[in-house]
């Protein structure tokens, strides 16, 4: 999939906030949670995601895809991570 699928994928799935991240070598973070649901393709790098002790790695290409308020723990140290991620906020209750 490259991005412009990838973008429109996001727009039809109502994740309105589009942008790019970069980390770089030697990024980590330790557990913690995002008020977002999260859907990422890899464009450069790698990063692993720990969800519930499992630990998946993704990627140039790959895609993930992370529930709001999911605890989770990042690690891109090896060669850092480029991605291109929509957010979609989480509905007020």
């Amino acid at each position: 999939m490259n991005i412009q699928e990838f973008e429109a994928q996001l727009k039809a799935d109502n994740f309105d906030d589009i942008l790019t991240l970069e980390k770089p070598v030697g990024y980590a973070m330790g557990e913690h949670t995002h008020p977002f649901e999260a859907r990422a393709l890899i464009t450069q790098g790698d990063i692993t995601l720990t969800v519930n002790g499992v630990s998946t790695t993704y990627r140039v290409g790959d895609v993930f895809s992370l529930p709001a308020l999911t605890p989770h723990h990042e690690d891109a140290a090896a060669h850092g991570v480029a991605y291109r991620v929509g957010r979609k906020q989480q509905a007020s209750t």
